[in-house]
């Protein structure tokens, strides 16, 4: 794994770059573009964004990357939704999470150098290479009724786009994002509709859920409560996912009435991907720990994320990135020093993005790559 944190000429961007690659075959990257001076209003900060990543994107290491997913956050997406241009980077998404380095907008991208079939249709992007369909979903909402009963129409929607090719939300979804206006108040109407459209698909607690992060945000049209990204892959073999759980630490999800993995393992032939779901200070009991201290909430957090990522064989040193949500605006500064000092060169993004139990102050995600030797299986 290789770490840098590299300012952009002439834009005033800073740009932390994590970067994978195998002994042969596909590089991955993660970027996260920070405006660096937040003096300057929305435009000019999206503004240079924009030219950074044109900047960075034509510098000759990246010249062979495309990238496959990004998500733009952002402080007010009623008024600067409407500025932003369409993005032709992969399965593009935005989301109010307002960073909270004091900026107005943030950029997360996602890269690979690999050669392949692509093709971008209707807010999806898929890549076609050696035996495997990745297709990223990007920004499915709904605006019709309440919390549940726009998910419900947001699963339907994605399981026909799955089954247009040849895929399933069961045999095929690895990792889902639902991002839900109010959170406190319509959080419990997309578990209950999340809930009821698993069981029709044959996702219970006898066989598997899916890798999920459910959290606070403002979807980009004003009628939607819930917004949704998601990433799926045809061509996997039985013993190539692994579900991770962890439970000295953490219990099953179903015990208190939720449906989703707390992680996901994908072993190929040359590494393994380890998607952790959003993960809080909470015991193998589901109660929540530390309740009002956010310092040690952080640092049951990282515990429990660690023993996530032990399971699956891998550490904090494959972690290539990390998004971490706060109920409280107040708690960024010692929140980030903490993670600053901990983890100095992972790219990591703080936003203002209330959790769905308001005990926990502090929640995170991260995706970890890392070698794998798995000859029985093709390569990524």
């Amino acid at each position: 794994m290789f770490f840098r944190t590299i300012p952009i000429a002439d834009t005033g961007v800073i740009v932390q770059i994590s970067r994978y690659d195998a002994v042969q075959g596909v590089t991955e990257w993660h970027l996260i573009f920070h405006p660096g001076s937040c003096t300057d209003g929305f435009q000019s900060q999206y503004g240079r964004l924009i030219a950074a990543r044109e900047s960075l994107l034509s510098m000759p290491e990246f010249r062979s990357a495309r990238c496959m997913q990004s998500r733009w956050f952002v402080s007010d997406i009623a008024n600067q939704f409407p500025l932003m241009t369409p993005f032709p980077d992969g399965a593009s998404s935005v989301i109010q999470q307002p960073p909270l380095d004091g900026s107005k907008v943030a950029l997360w991208m996602y890269l690979l150098s690999a050669e392949g079939d692509a093709s971008s249709d209707d807010g999806t992007f898929s890549l076609h290479r050696n035996g495997y369909t990745h297709l990223w979903a990007s920004a499915v909402t709904s605006t019709e009724g309440g919390s549940g009963a726009q998910t419900a129409e947001i699963l339907d929607y994605y399981e026909t786009m799955l089954a247009d090719r040849g895929m399933t939300l069961a045999a095929d979804c690895v990792r889902t994002w639902f991002f839900v206006r109010d959170v406190d108040t319509h959080y419990q109407g997309l578990v209950c509709a999340r809930r009821e459209n698993f069981e029709a698909q044959g996702l219970t607690s006898q066989t598997h859920f899916i890798a999920s992060t459910g959290i606070g945000g403002s979807p980009f049209r004003t009628a939607s409560l819930v917004q949704m990204d998601a990433y799926a892959v045809k061509g996997l073999e039985e013993g190539q996912v692994q579900y991770l759980q962890a439970l000295t630490h953490l219990n099953p999800t179903y015990e208190y009435g939720v449906t989703f993995e707390r992680g996901t393992k994908i072993s190929y032939g040359d590494r393994e991907h380890l998607f952790i779901s959003g993960t809080a200070s909470i015991d193998c009991h589901g109660e929540v720990v530390h309740v009002g201290d956010v310092v040690a909430q952080t640092h049951r957090m990282w515990e429990n994320v660690e023993a996530l990522l032990h399971e699956g064989g891998a550490a904090f040193t494959d972690v290539m990135q990390m998004i971490v949500y706060l109920r409280d605006i107040a708690d960024y500064t010692v929140v980030s020093e903490m993670f600053r000092q901990r983890f100095p060169d992972v790219p990591c993004i703080i936003t203002l993005a209330p959790v769905c139990r308001p005990a926990w102050l502090i929640e995170m995600e991260c995706v970890a790559v890392k070698e794998g030797h798995h000859p029985s299986f093709r390569n990524f």
